[in-house]
C-alpha cells in the first residue's frame, strides 16, 4: 500500500482510532492521505497492546467464569485451569482480524501506509525512519498527530525483569503467575485485577487513592469495591504509595511507604500513561509536550501550529478509544472543510470492563449536589429482573439521576453484566433536546420481555415514586 509519492494533502502519524478517524474522513473528502505507523502492522497500541487484547482476554475470562457457575455445566466437574496459551490464542485471533479490517479500510480509501518513526524537520516536512534505518522525506499541507501513549515507567522500578510488567507487556508473559500484585487501581488496574482473579490467580490491588475510580458515582465505586473484595476475593489496599520494588529469585516484593510489604510472583505496574511525543522534533516547532508527554490543543484540536493537529491519547483526557476516533474525525473535517458543526459529545460514556462491567454517563450524585441541582434517583437491581435471573447475572444495578421538576435525565450509572451495552439505550434518550430527554420515555415505551433493558422502566418508575 506504500507508494513513491512523497507529498500529500495530509499526513497522519499513528494508525490507532484517532489516526484512523482522521485519515478516513480526509480521504472521503477527496484529500490525498498518508499514514505513518511505527509498528509493522496497522492498528496502533489500541489494536496490538491495549483495548482489543485486554477486552479479548476479559471475554475469555468471562466465558470461563460463567462455565464454572452455570447450574447445568458445573455438575460433577470443574472447568480446567485457563493457560497462557488459551488466552493468547483468543487474543491473537481477534488482533489479526482487526488488522485485516484496518488494512482493508485504508486500501479501499486509497490511503498510503508508510512504516517507520516520523520526526518533523520543518513545519511541513517529516523524516520517516524504518526498521532498517532507511530515511524518507515526506511533506504535507496538514498533519494529524495521533501517536498514542505508553505506560509510565518510574526510573526506580526494575522493568528489565520478567517479574515486573506493565499493561503493554503483561500479555507477553511466558506463563501465568500464581500470585499477582497490581499497583494502580485505575481502569487498567481494576480490569486486569478482576480478570486474573476470575481465572484463579491470587491478586493484590494497590490503590494510590482513597477509593476505587474516584470519578465514578460514589455508589458505583462502592459496589465495585465490595464485589471485587467480598465476592471475588481481591485484596485491596487503599491510599497507599510504593517506596521501592525488590526483585529476587522467589518473586517480587512491593514495599509501601506505610511499612506494608506485599510479595507475589509478578508485579503489574498500572499507574499512569505517557504520551508518545518523544523524538518527534516537536519542540523545534514550538509544540512543547507537558511532563507526561501530552500536547496541548484548542477546541478544534489544533496545536500552536494551526496546520498541525493532535488527537487521541497524545492530548490526554479522556484517553478513550471511542473519544479518539471522534476527535480524529472532527479534526479531519476541520482540515477538509475549514469548520465543523459537531463537537465531541459533551458527555462521553465511560466503559470499564471489570467483571461485572461498569458504564457511566453524565453527572454523579456528588457533582449534582455540589451544583445544587434538584435531582432525584431511580434504581433497578438486576437481581429483580427476569432476564438477570435467567442468565444468572444478578449482580448489579441501573441508576438514573434526573431533574425533579423537568424530569430531564442528568446521569446514567450502570454496574453489572453488559453494562457497557445497556448504557447506550439511556444515552440515546439523554442526547435528545428537551423535553424529549425525560425519564417518561422509559415508562411510555414497551420493552421486549424478558430483557435487561427493562431496568430502565423499573428505574424510572422507582424514581417517579419519589416525586410528590
Amino acid at each position: 500500500m506504500d507508494s513513491l509519492k512523497n507529498h500529500f494533502d495530509a499526513i497522519v502519524i499513528g494508525s490507532g482510532p484517532g489516526g484512523e478517524g482522521a485519515a478516513i474522513m480526509l480521504a472521503k473528502s477527496g484529500k490525498s492521505v498518508a499514514i505513518v505507523e511505527n509498528r509493522f502492522l496497522v492498528g496502533g497500541g489500541c489494536t496490538h497492546l491495549g483495548t482489543i487484547p485486554s477486552k479479548a482476554l476479559i471475554h475469555v475470562v468471562q466465558q470461563y467464569a460463567e462455565d464454572k457457575k452455570h447450574r447445568l455445566f458445573n455438575r460433577g466437574r470443574h472447568p480446567g485451569r485457563v493457560t497462557r496459551d488459551d488466552l493468547m490464542d483468543a487474543i491473537n485471533d481477534v488482533v489479526a482480524q482487526q488488522v485485516r479490517d484496518r488494512e482493508d479500510f485504508y486500501e479501499r480509501n486509497h490511503i498510503t501506509i508508510v512504516a517507520g518513526h516520523a520526526c518533523f524537520t520543518d513545519p511541513h516536512t517529516v523524516e520517516v525512519q524504518d526498521d532498517t534505518g532507511n530515511l524518507r522525506q515526506m511533506t504535507a499541507d496538514y498533519f494529524v498527530i495521533a501517536s498514542g501513549s505508553h505506560p509510565y515507567h518510574p526510573e526506580d522500578v526494575p522493568f528489565d525483569t520478567p517479574r515486573v510488567v506493565d499493561s503493554d507487556t503483561i500479555l507477553k508473559m511466558d506463563e501465568l503467575p500464581g500470585t499477582l500484585t497490581v499497583y494502580g487501581a485505575g481502569v487498567i488496574g481494576c480490569e486486569y485485577a478482576s480478570a486474573f482473579k476470575n481465572i484463579g490467580i491470587k491478586v493484590n490491588l494497590v490503590n494510590t487513592r482513597e477509593r476505587l475510580l474516584e470519578y465514578l458515582d460514589d455508589e458505583i465505586s462502592s459496589a465495585l469495591s465490595y464485589y471485587m473484595r467480598d465476592e471475588q476475593g481481591v485484596l485491596i489496599r487503599q491510599n497507599e504509595e510504593y517506596e521501592r520494588v525488590e526483585v529476587n529469585d522467589n518473586g517480587v516484593v512491593l514495599h509501601l511507604k506505610t511499612g506494608k510489604v506485599i510479595k507475589s510472583d509478578m508485579l503489574l505496574w498500572a499507574n499512569g500513561r505517557t504520551g508518545n511525543s518523544a523524538a518527534m522534533g516537536l519542540e523545534a516547532l514550538g509544540i512543547e509536550p507537558d511532563h507526561r508527554g501530552n500536547i496541548a490543543v484548542n477546541e478544534t484540536y489544533q496545536t500552536v501550529q494551526p496546520h498541525i493537529y493532535a488527537v487521541g491519547d497524545i492530548v490526554g483526557f479522556p484517553n478513550l478509544a471511542s473519544a479518539a476516533y471522534d476527535q480524529g474525525r472532527f479534526a479531519g473535517t476541520h482540515i477538509a472543510e475549514g469548520f465543523y458543526d459537531e463537537r465531541l459529545v459533551r458527555d462521553i460514556p465511560t466503559g470499564i470492563y471489570t467483571l461485572p462491567e461498569i458504564s457511566c454517563l453524565g453527572g454523579t450524585e456528588r457533582e449534582l449536589t455540589e451544583q445544587r441541582i434538584p435531582y432525584e434517583v431511580g434504581r433497578s437491581f438486576f437481581r429483580n429482573l427476569a432476564r438477570g435471573q435467567i442468565t444468572a447475572h444478578k449482580a448489579g444495578m441501573l441508576k438514573l439521576l434526573f431533574h425533579r421538576e423537568t424530569l430531564e435525565i442528568l446521569g446514567i450509572h450502570c454496574f453489572g453484566h453488559s453494562a457497557t451495552e445497556i448504557l447506550h439505550i439511556g444515552q440515546a434518550i439523554m442526547a435528545q433536546p428537551a423535553p424529549h430527554n425525560s425519564i417518561k420515555y422509559f415508562i411510555n415505551t414497551t420493552f421486549n420481555y424478558p430483557t435487561m433493558a427493562e431496568a430502565y422502566r423499573e428505574a424510572a418508575l422507582n424514581g417517579l415514586n419519589r416525586i410528590f
